[in-house]
């Protein structure tokens, strides 16, 4: 396998879309059996107050989440023109999902991708630093990163900025148009703050993670999709969270 590193800047053309993921989170798998149990026992899907209310969370935007989720990732269908018609498509092949675990990539042992500054005659010591890889983020419906680290990347200093770095592999094609493709690794400068228009990690509700582009309308946070087939989702600032700034991209043929 051939290894290429990318900086981060748009790519024309068209791109094929690709298949989100088929991981299930805790809520996520937990909805699909309420629907599916509901479907057996009553031939009708459950309202969005009823799941709700099965799930225990607080607001039905939550539940509109979650269903995006599972229609992304080919679990259920939702028909047109029918109010509260969803159909299950498949169930996850085991009955254990996968566990809900909070994304927090500010965790990194030691010196892992840190990267000192200059020297004063601008010389670093260092020409590779090994940048921690911690899991996986949605370019696409968010799912809930993992946050082991699984390996480490050995990077050229010259690729990096000072600070603390990590590393996502992406799933998902909402970013194609940035040229950010499903299976590309993103390295990231862990930061709580960005501008308009940075591509940033974004913790949504303190449980998922996805990776967008941010901009700032008014007092609300809008995470915008690099591809058409995706809407941009505007949320209040309150329920968002920068968790870094995409620096580069690594990308293996």
């Amino acid at each position: 396998m051939m290894g290429s590193v990318i900086p981060s800047r748009p790519i024309s053309g068209p791109r094929a879309r690709r298949d989100g993921p088929t991981m299930l989170t805790s809520k996520q798998h937990e909805l699909l059996r309420f629907i599916n149990e509901r479907l057996r026992e009553t031939g009708v899907p459950p309202s969005f107050d009823e799941m709700k209310e099965a799930l225990d969370l607080k607001s039905k935007s939550g539940i509109h989440r979650l269903i995006m989720a599972l229609e992304e990732r080919g679990f259920i269908r939702r028909l047109p023109n029918r109010a509260r018609a969803v159909e299950i498509i498949k169930l996850p092949e085991t009955a254990s999902p996968q566990p809900s675990r909070r994304f927090s990539p500010s965790v990194v042992e030691g010196g892992l991708g840190r990267v000192r500054p200059a020297s004063a005659d601008g010389e670093d010591d260092r020409k590779v630093i090994a940048v921690p890889v911690m899991g996986r983020i949605a370019a696409g419906v968010p799912i809930t990163a993992i946050q082991n680290r699984s390996h480490t990347l050995q990077l050229p200093v010259e690729l990096l900025s000072s600070g603390e770095h990590y590393a996502l592999e992406v799933r998902g094609d909402s970013m194609v148009d940035a040229g950010i493709l499903e299976g590309d690794t993103v390295v990231i400068r862990r930061q709580d703050t960005a501008n308009t228009g940075d591509i940033v990690v974004a913790l949504i509700d303190e449980e998922e993670a996805t990776l967008k582009r941010l901009r700032r309308r008014g007092s609300s946070i809008a995470l915008e999709a690099a591809n058409p087939a995706y809407e941009t989702r505007v949320l209040g600032p309150d329920r968002v969270k920068i968790q870094g700034k995409l620096i580069s991209l690594v990308r293996r043929y």
